[in-house]
């Protein structure tokens, strides 16, 4: 069975909207696109690096997929430690607007209710089965119970408004610390496992 890894760069109020560039994701109104790149250093490259070739496959809503398809297979050669295995790695997308065939290479796209395809998907196979950005998607594989490790990087920044990965819908739910380091520039990469709700 695969394990189900969400990785996420959130501010400290929990915002994981448009983390790498100005122009990402406005959608919203929001303004401050980029704003993770400034917290990143060796020991957060480092921890990125290692989750991405760790992966044994992505899984992906509609719009992460769109803007990571749209770089990654052209990315410069600097870039190719995290292009390798995006480009090369089964990727399972999720959408209800997107056909087949997908223009990524090795991408598929999963039929039917997200979180029953995502569950399915996690029977049939091992490894590690990659989240990467998906705010809408993780919220949903959350909701079901999906996820088996939360992998993020908080930044020592208030967003005030923005997508988030987790929902308002008033479930608690518990987390257990894996391991966690503190980086040079004050964000905190951290590893979370879901623990059995007290409720």
């Amino acid at each position: 069975m695969r394990t189900l890894i969400v990785n996420a760069f959130l501010s400290l109020d929990g915002v994981a909207q448009a983390p790498g560039a100005a122009d990402e994701d406005t959608s919203g109104g929001f303004r401050y696109g980029g704003w993770h790149l400034r917290y990143f250093d060796e020991l957060s490259q480092k921890w990125v690096v290692e989750n991405l070739t760790g992966a044994d496959a992505f899984l992906f809503g509609r719009r992460t997929f769109e803007i990571f398809a749209a770089h990654w297979p052209n990315a410069p050669e600097e870039e190719q430690v995290v292009a390798e295995p995006l480009n090369s790695l089964p990727k399972y997308v999720v959408s209800s607007t997107l056909t087949e065939p997908l223009e990524w290479e090795n991408a598929t796209l999963l039929k039917g209710e997200p979180a029953d395809a995502v569950a399915t998907l996690k029977q049939d196979g091992d490894g590690e089965l990659f989240v990467i950005g998906s705010t809408q998607l993780v919220q949903t594989l959350v909701q079901h119970d999906l996820v088996d490790e939360f992998r993020v990087m908080i930044d020592p920044l208030v967003l005030g408004g923005g997508k988030r990965i987790f929902g308002d819908d008033g479930a608690r739910r518990p987390l257990r610390l894996v391991e966690g380091q503190i980086t040079s520039t004050g964000a905190i990469v951290a590893t979370y496992a879901p623990e059995p709700s007290e409720e």
